[in-house]
């Protein structure tokens, strides 16, 4: 059985049982962090929250990254298949709108297999995969049945941007095609009666600073393809890291009122009608949970 991992666009080849893949973690499942988790979107979270699970690990570490203790495998727990269902169910029985999965791109198979599992034992919320948008059409396909909402980011539109911030030149062409097989298998959003997501394609694009333009090409090319089948969620929540001042000078500060009220006017003009804006004042520590373990 050829064990090289191609699960993500990197295609390292590691046999991770033997060692780490560049998504700095092994085959075995790690996870941060499973918790309720109320700071998504209205129709995500609600009152009661989402069942988030962090896993640890990331393949495509953007230097901006606000999660770099867990995107680097730093910290987390490994369990295995059979307790990922679980937590899955416990995060249901706690009131959970449904399950996010975040950044579970290099354990793609096991959360097929844990998805199965928990809904033979009763799981039947909705299952979200919230990701960076580095995704292999190959891969998606594997969570085809499984996944009923897709929560990509769309991070770049210039290759020099998606080089310098995520040594990816090609994330813009990845990322088009992973949106473009996300719409093919879930189809338009729909919503329950209270409003909630239970299926369809919400497209993140955040911000970065000094940065509208790349911003405004990403939307002009989702609003082109495919108009309001999917909705946008305007993320203004940019916060630069301690790190970030030495080597990225340029993108050492939060998003400016005027920055992002261009891009989400340029949206309107557009003719997006489904689409999240945020208040600036977002942008602090609650995006940045702690990943102590915690689980539900």
């Amino acid at each position: 059985m050829n064990k090289k991992c191609t699960l993500c666009p990197r295609n390292c080849g590691v046999n991770r049982d033997e060692a780490l893949g560049v998504c700095q973690v092994s085959s075995k499942v790690k996870v941060a962090r499973a918790a309720l988790h109320f700071w998504e979107e209205p129709c995500i979270s609600g009152e009661n929250g989402s069942g988030a699970v962090f896993f640890s690990g990331c393949p495509l570490h953007c230097v901006f990254c606000q999660n770099e203790e867990i995107s680097h495998g730093k910290v987390g727990k490994e369990i295995t298949t059979e307790q990922l269902a679980k937590i899955y169910l416990n995060l249901q029985k706690q009131g959970a709108n449904n399950i996010n999965l975040v950044t579970g791109t290099h354990y793609i198979p096991k959360i097929v297999d844990s998805v199965k599992m928990a809904r033979q034992e009763g799981l039947i919320i909705p299952i979200i995969y919230n990701t960076s948008g580095y995704e292999t059409v190959e891969s998606l396909k594997l969570l085809e049945g499984i996944v009923n909402v897709y929560l990509p980011d769309f991070k770049y539109w210039d290759e020099e941007l998606s080089t310098k911030y995520s040594h990816s030149k090609d994330y813009p062409q990845v990322a088009k095609a992973a949106i473009a097989e996300m719409v093919r298998q879930v189809g338009e959003p729909q919503f329950n009666e209270e409003g909630f997501i239970q299926s369809g394609v919400i497209v993140r694009q955040l911000l970065l600073p000094g940065h509208t333009k790349d911003s405004k090409a990403i939307l002009e090319y989702l609003y082109q393809t495919y108009e309001n089948r999917i909705y946008v969620s305007l993320m203004s929540q940019y916060t630069p890291m301690p790190h970030i001042a030495e080597k990225y000078p340029e993108i050492n500060r939060r998003v400016t009122k005027r920055e992002y009220e261009s891009v989400v006017d340029y949206a309107l003009e557009l003719g997006f009608e489904n689409a999240f804006i945020q208040d600036r004042t977002v942008a602090k520590e609650s995006f940045i949970p702690e990943f102590s373990n915690e689980f539900l």
